[in-house]
């Protein structure tokens, strides 16, 4: 597996490091008074403390999806396990989670939230992982 390495703004690292390694459980690597690594599910995400990005909509399958936003494709049972985890932590999703493209190739179990600093991550799994390229009618 070739591991992604992203680099993102945050406003604030005390929110950032509660966020990513409180509530998604990611540890956190090296550090500096301007940054912080985690561990993001096997890839490196850098938080650094800047501007937040700008977020715009786009249409999916009768979703406003935040654009840009990253994320992770996960087995379904951890997909589901994630929600639970971010719901317990009264965290407020942006798209609810729900089944996309039901019946088609791309059929996947998706949610949206923001960070604190109003980074946009989605998180998917799909029905069948093999599908994850192939393309729809």
């Amino acid at each position: 597996m070739t591991i992604f390495h992203l680099a993102i703004p945050v406003d604030d690292l005390g929110a950032a490091r509660g966020f990513y390694g409180g509530v998604l459980g990611c540890p956190e690597g090296r550090s500096a008074p301007t940054w912080v690594d985690f561990n993001f599910f096997g890839h490196q995400l850098v938080v650094h403390q800047a501007a937040a990005t700008t977020i715009s909509r786009t249409a999916v399958d009768g979703d406003a999806v935040p654009v840009p936003h990253f994320g992770l494709v996960l087995a379904w049972a951890d997909w589901e396990a994630l929600g639970a985890r971010i719901a317990a932590a009264g965290l407020a999703f942006e798209i609810a989670p729900h089944v996309r493209f039901a019946g088609k190739p791309g059929e996947q179990g998706t949610f949206f939230l923001f960070d604190p600093a109003g980074n946009a991550l989605e998180f998917k799994a799909m029905r069948d992982p093999a599908k994850l390229f192939t393309k729809q009618d």
